[in-house]
């Protein structure tokens, strides 16, 4: 063994020994937490989506992306992942990333940065390569980083807040910072938006990213009355945001056909995210909506027994082709069902997806039931999301509950 791969093998086995997890799939957690460990960059501490390029969604369909970069919210989900796992100290290097990032007007945030902080990564078509599979276009850049996507600072907030929560006191620059992004979300909320899965059709009012904004607000009005955030934004216009936003997803978010939470306002579809709504504290697991939003995802997303974003056949995303199920969003549904107390499904839903994992435990963004994978590889997505999983099969906690 080279010394370069006897001091890789030594780095990962000191940084695993940080783990505080212990539970069912201990193995498959500490592989996950590694995938994010090297995703994020020892410099910069900015973390990637995933180390390619390209890779399809659907073998010789076009959607094929770019995600050698750092999106605020894949991050912040990681964020959250890690600090789970016991990886406080973490937390510093990747909100110093995002001072750096963000550095100045609130109204220039971008969804996503190079692994320098970097702002600049135009898309472009490489049309003198094949692709993977012949699947084309191979893409450089992202044009998903002009987009306007609601739901990213309610991610961020919730990633620092329980960064806090685990001994990491705000910087008088991160406090400073998050008051004043939380004022501008305050001004522009109402607007509709491309959603958390970066929709290249026409804007809509997102149920998930009205939810966030929701988020975003409460996490800000507790930490200011905690004294963990500094005072100085407007307060008082926080907390009638908070009140208007929950009241017109009460009016608009949830569909007379089902009773469940929909994909957006002029719909009665369903979308994953909204699995996430008793995660962000806006609901409990066995509020009557959230019940009937896992039976219509178990009822319309389900594809042998694997959970799709959202079924592409509605449109909503204004792309040819078709997708294969997401394991992010298959490992959001074990976690509804341990909030909900459906041990069992959640069990069995877990061990489905961890016996679709390839030779090395690692995961793309999507596979479908014979373990084909599918999309860019690995992706910090599918491993975190394992992470989360497995946390909250051993110690179900949404903040609904609190």
């Amino acid at each position: 063994m080279s010394r370069a791969v006897e001091a890789s093998v030594e780095g990962d086995e000191q940084w695993l020994a940080e783990v505080t997890y212990e539970g069912p799939y201990e193995e498959e957690v500490r592989r996950s937490l590694l995938v994010l460990r090297h995703l994020t960059h020892a410099d910069t501490g900015g973390i990637m989506a995933a180390p390619t390029t390209s890779l399809p969604e659907e073998i010789g369909g076009s959607r094929n992306w770019d995600y050698r970069y750092v999106w605020l919210r894949d991050s912040a989900l990681t964020l959250e992942a890690l600090v789970r796992a016991g990886y406080t100290r973490k937390v510093a290097a990747w909100r110093d990333w995002l001072v750096r990032a963000i550095a100045g007007d609130p109204s220039d945030m971008q969804i996503m940065y190079r692994v320098d902080a970097g702002r600049e990564l135009p898309e472009r078509e490489l049309e003198h390569l094949p692709g993977y599979a012949d699947s084309r276009p191979v893409r450089v850049g992202n044009g998903a980083v002009d987009q306007l996507q609601t739901d990213v600072l309610g991610e961020v907030m919730l990633a620092l807040a329980q960064a806090r929560a685990a001994g990491n006191p705000e910087t008088d620059l991160s406090g400073a910072l998050q008051v004043a992004l939380v004022d501008h979300l305050a001004d522009h909320w109402e607007q509709p938006d491309n959603g958390i899965w970066e929709i290249r059709g026409p804007l809509r009012h997102f149920t998930h990213s009205r939810a966030m904004v929701w988020a975003a607000m409460d996490i800000a009005i507790r930490g200011v009355e905690d004294g963990e955030l500094p005072e100085g934004g407007d307060l008082q216009r926080w907390r009638r945001v908070r009140e208007e936003v929950r009241a017109e997803i009460d009016r608009r978010g949830v569909g007379e056909k089902r009773g469940s939470f929909v994909q957006h306002y002029d719909t009665d579809e369903v979308d994953a995210s909204l699995l996430l709504m008793p995660h962000l504290g806006f609901c409990t697991a066995d509020d009557p909506r959230y019940v009937a939003t896992v039976a219509a995802v178990e009822e319309d997303l389900l594809v042998d027994g694997l959970v799709l974003r959202y079924r592409t056949t509605s449109g909503v995303d204004g792309l040819d082709g078709d997708e294969h199920p997401f394991v992010l969003c298959t490992f959001w549904l074990v976690q509804a069902y341990a909030w909900m107390g459906r041990h069992d499904d959640a069990r069995r839903l877990m061990e489905t997806v961890l016996g679709l994992a390839g030779p090395l435990g690692l995961y793309a963004e999507e596979l479908d039931a014979s373990g084909e994978m599918l999309g860019n590889f690995p992706q910090a997505f599918s491993h975190l999301g394992l992470v989360m999983a497995a946390y909250e099969l051993a110690d179900p906690r949404p903040r609904g509950a609190e």
